[in-house]
């Protein structure tokens, strides 16, 4: 049996950590929506286990700026660099979606 299959096999002892990747659309239209600024402002503020890129298109133009969180496959949209903050506090480190910020194409709210 291979190391992997036993690590995966095994009883966790601690909850593993999990590393998350915010991908910012910096394609020509959600720069024009204020994309490079909503990137600047995840770096500014750095998280553990976070990683901060920008990403080419992500398909969804006309609703950026586009912000893709994974693997939770979160889709923001219409960011602002002011809400970077929230999105830091609320998903990043308190582990809950915003609202109000998700891309109704991918979260219909019921």
């Amino acid at each position: 049996m291979s190391n992997f299959i036993q690590e995966f096999n095994s009883p966790a002892t601690e909850t593993p950590s999990i590393h998350r990747c915010v991908r910012v659309c910096q394609n020509r239209t959600c720069k024009k929506q204020g994309a490079k600024e909503v990137l600047a402002a995840f770096a500014a503020l750095p998280v553990a286990e976070v990683t901060v890129t920008a990403s080419s298109c992500l398909g969804q133009c006309g609703n950026g700026p586009i912000v893709l969180v994974l693997p939770d496959m979160v889709w923001y949209s219409g960011v602002q660099p002011h809400e970077v903050p929230l999105v830091i506090e609320k998903h990043l480190l308190g582990g809950h979606r915003v609202q109000k910020m998700l891309y109704y194409r991918f979260h219909p709210q019921g």
